[in-house]
């Protein structure tokens, strides 16, 4: 069979996919006690399969994919699903580490900026500031860095809309990680936490992925955990059938001075710790480090890797990561195959992208790079064959079915594995291109005058 029969097979199957209901319920602890609600802009639940994450007092614990017969109460069906899949075990963790708090409580979390960078998308934009003006956090700001606008629409959302509570700041030059950079920039906060204009934050993101940083002075980044806000399409369905942005619900300290034996390429495989979704760092640490470097992120010919190359110049500093999964976001994942085939590209080319700046900008890390590359591609060989094979695997090798992170209901197509590969190979190459356009500057200096700029 030829290769274009094989992906016309391949969309085919993907167009068969069909939708599935998000939402979440709320475990609080008394048998026969949950509370049921549909996800972030989706309808009540009906019968048929859903995406459920479970909470216990409010807190997320885990995630099922489920169904409810016609004609039964839903609640009832996800409540039962729910306790035998996350029963009592979360619950007594979360007891035994609130006793470990001790009577007084955790320390309060610190002053945050939170920054928005957005591009010609007011309406998604008002959803996720909605949310962010929601939160508990007691004391933090909002940013919103316009970033290269055709129009004033952004602009005339915050000043009419927000007012006082969100501050705008426009920056010309395209690119994530430079409007970013901006960002960190304005920012006034002990900590700043970044996340993007497709998200619906969970009411406690902000004090969650805030939190450890007050309790861990060596603390200088943390992430948290993205689930997706809808399953409509195929696309967000497959995306999520294979993991999507999720990391697990196992809180996580990643530390340079303790390397975790699964991680071969540490700190190299930063797609690890988390997203750019739902990130935080200390702001005097990512300032330390230059910030992100503007040759890399959407927007530029690198396509990706703004994120990644953040997490590995803070954790080569010498400082932690923390990933949190009580730090919640909803994402609204892309829609379309020809979205998934960009992505898969973007994603491949990110991933090289943002090794090469690493290494462009940070030579002395070269050695320790080398020394480790044989054996994490040992590793990444026998990760990628379980995922080209269709087989289950395990939660850190290919991710799952929607709710179900050790086995898959929808197989990755190779078209867009090839294409992942190709944006590989492609990524060094648009990462110089990026830098060339950028006049050359290396996220380091770009980092330092925005650094420069906000005292």
């Amino acid at each position: 069979m030829s290769r274009t029969a094989r992906t016309q097979g391949e969309i085919r199957r993907f167009l068969d996919i069909g939708a599935v209901q998000v939402a979440e319920l709320d475990l609080t602890g008394a048998e026969g006690e949950a509370a049921l609600r549909p996800g972030p802009g989706s309808p009540p639940v009906t019968h048929g399969e859903v995406f459920l994450l479970v909470r216990r007092g409010g807190l997320p614990v885990g995630t099922l994919l489920g169904r409810v017969p016609e004609g039964a109460d839903p609640t009832t069906v996800l409540a039962a699903l729910a306790r035998q899949a996350h029963g009592q075990g979360q619950g007594q963790e979360q007891d035994t580490a609130r006793a470990a708090v001790g009577a007084a409580g955790p320390p309060p979390p610190p002053f945050a900026s939170v920054v928005v960078a957005t591009r010609e998308r007011a309406e998604q934009l008002a959803r996720a500031l909605d949310s962010l003006l929601a939160q508990d956090h007691p004391h933090f700001e909002t940013v919103v860095v316009d970033n290269a606008p055709v129009s004033d629409e952004t602009r005339d959302l915050v000043q009419r809309k927000y007012g006082e509570r969100v501050r705008y700041v426009r920056e010309p030059v395209p690119g994530l990680a430079t409007a970013h950079n901006t960002g960190l920039a304005h920012a006034l906060g002990e900590v700043i936490a970044f996340t993007d204009d497709d998200v619906v934050a969970d009411t406690r993101w902000l004090t969650e992925l805030t939190a450890p940083f007050a309790a861990d002075p060596g603390l200088g980044c943390a992430t948290g955990l993205i689930l997706p806000a809808r399953l409509r399409t195929p696309a967000q369905v497959l995306l999520e059938s294979h993991g999507g942005f999720a990391k697990g619900f196992t809180p996580t300290t990643y530390d340079p001075q303790d390397p975790p034996r699964d991680e071969p390429l540490f700190p190299f495989t930063a797609g690890r710790f988390g997203s750019g979704a739902n990130m935080a760092f200390r702001t005097e640490v990512l300032r330390a480090v230059g910030g992100f470097d503007p040759a890399t992120g959407a927007g530029t010919s690198a396509r990706g890797g703004d994120d990644l190359y953040g997490f590995v110049r803070v954790l080569a500093q010498g400082h932690r990561l923390r990933y949190t999964p009580r730090a919640l976001v909803w994402h609204h994942h892309r829609e379309t195959w020809a979205d998934l085939e960009t992505q898969a590209f973007g994603y491949g080319a990110g991933l090289t992208a943002y090794l090469t700046a690493v290494l462009v900008n940070r030579p002395a890390l070269l050695p320790a790079f080398l020394a480790r590359l044989p054996r994490g591609l040992s590793h990444a060989r026998g990760l990628t064959a379980v995922r080209d094979a269709g087989g289950t695997g395990d939660a850190g090798a290919g991710r799952a079915a929607p709710g179900d992170h050790g086995t898959r209901t929808h197989p990755w197509p190779r078209r867009l594995s090839r294409l992942q590969r190709k944006g590989m190979l492609y990524g060094p190459v648009g990462y110089l291109r990026a830098r060339r356009a950028a006049g050359g500057t290396t996220g380091e200096a770009s980092g330092g005058r925005a650094a420069g700029g906000a005292r």
